[in-house]
């Protein structure tokens, strides 16, 4: 079922949602809410997910997760063999 509920636009740019609104959809305060845009309007004000949970494992890399001090060696091998090859190459 569609519902509207009227609101204004605050002068720091801020919409109140209608308390039924948010008892509707079960949005609480402080709760975060993405705004939806399509084609140059605002279709939807929908609940966000943490920034942990939409994020979470973007960055895993292929191998197994490393401690702290295997990346750190690994970190020191990886300068190491650089400025071996630099030197290598100066060399030349």
């Amino acid at each position: 079922m569609k519902r509207r509920y009227r609101s204004k636009i605050t002068r720091k740019g801020q919409i109140t949602i209608a308390a039924q609104a948010r008892r509707d959809v079960g949005l609480n305060i402080g709760d975060p809410v993405d705004v939806v845009v399509e084609d140059g309007r605002i279709v939807g004000v929908e609940r966000s997910e943490s920034w942990a949970k939409r994020t979470a494992g973007i960055l895993k890399g292929p191998g197994p997760v490393l401690s702290t001090r295997e990346l750190k060696n690994a970190a020191e091998q990886a300068i190491a063999d650089d400025v071996m090859e630099r030197y290598e190459r100066s060399k030349s």
